[in-house]
């Protein structure tokens, strides 16, 4: 079983706007199955599900948008952010988007600690993709992905 794409969606805006408050809307981007995520700079997270559900859930942000979603989460100016806190706030935003997922799997589940680089994420050979959300946001691109053991 893996999440359905709208549930995806759902979970992502709602943490979103939870994180942000009312600000710009996400926007659904086209982007063709298997293109790796072209942001210029970018900042990753994921963290795995394991027990009843197992998966991983990885976050994907444009350089600018870690920034100012830093910015917004710890009330900081946007040039004040440095990577110490770019890392908290994507670690907490992959494990509100993940806890989410989660919920919606079948379980007992727990989830990891979130793992956070800047740069793109990687992916272990045992896993593939079972859903991927395109957005951008302010113009700029983020991706949410969910995979599953192979």
């Amino acid at each position: 079983m893996t999440p359905e794409l709208d549930d995806v969606l759902a979970v992502t805006e709602d943490v979103w706007t939870a994180l942000l408050g009312e600000t710009a809307p996400l926007v659904p981007r086209g982007v063709p199955a298997g293109a790796p995520f072209d942001a210029t700079g970018a900042w990753s997270a994921a963290t795995t599900v394991s027990g009843g559900w197992p998966g991983v859930v990885t976050v994907e942000l444009d350089e600018t948008v870690a920034r100012q979603l830093t910015a917004r989460m710890l009330d900081l100016p946007a040039d004040a952010t440095g990577d110490g806190d770019i890392a908290d706030a994507v670690g907490e935003l992959v494990n509100m988007v993940g806890g989410n997922i989660k919920s919606l799997m079948p379980g007992p589940s727990v989830l990891s600690l979130p793992s956070v680089a800047a740069g793109r994420a990687a992916f272990a050979s045992d896993v593939v993709e079972a859903c991927r959300l395109d957005l951008l946001w302010q113009g700029a691109p983020l991706r949410v992905s969910v995979h599953v053991p192979a």
